[in-house]
């Protein structure tokens, strides 16, 4: 087992706006759903994700409609987990596609270090010494 796998996660699916992942290492992860749905690593959204540009942990461009005077914030209405490899959500603006595997998450935390890492010139160096990927 290495240390892409979480000891605990936390979904404060009906209080709260988040995810919470304890990894096996001691790192702490905390993913808004907002964060977690921009991410979304499915085939649709990362072709999105491509044609703009834009990494995972940058947020999507929001396009207001016309007379749209409120948005509903993002929340998982399920989230199941995939097997020992993943997580699952179906959002509320019905989107279900992605699956999170625990790899992906771990390389795109969004605390402070990690992001520092995977934005400084040598992020890919620290990216692969600090979240080892399984062999």
């Amino acid at each position: 087992m290495s240390a892409i796998q979480p000891t605990a996660i936390k979904v404060h699916r009906t209080s709260g706006t988040t995810m919470e992942i304890s990894w096996k290492d001691g790192h702490q992860s905390t993913y808004t759903f907002t964060y977690l749905r921009d991410a979304c690593p499915c085939a649709t959204c990362n072709e999105e994700r491509q044609k703009t540009g834009r990494q995972p942990d940058q947020p999507a461009s929001s396009v207001a409609a016309p007379l749209q005077m409120f948005k509903p914030q993002m929340r998982p209405v399920e989230v199941a987990q995939a097997g020992n490899y993943a997580i699952h959500f179906t959002w509320n603006d019905g989107h279900q596609s992605g699956v999170y595997s625990w790899d992906y998450l771990r390389r795109w935390c969004p605390c402070e270090q990690c992001h520092s890492a995977r934005h400084s010139s040598d992020g890919l160096k620290q990216d692969i010494e600090n979240h080892p990927r399984e062999k």
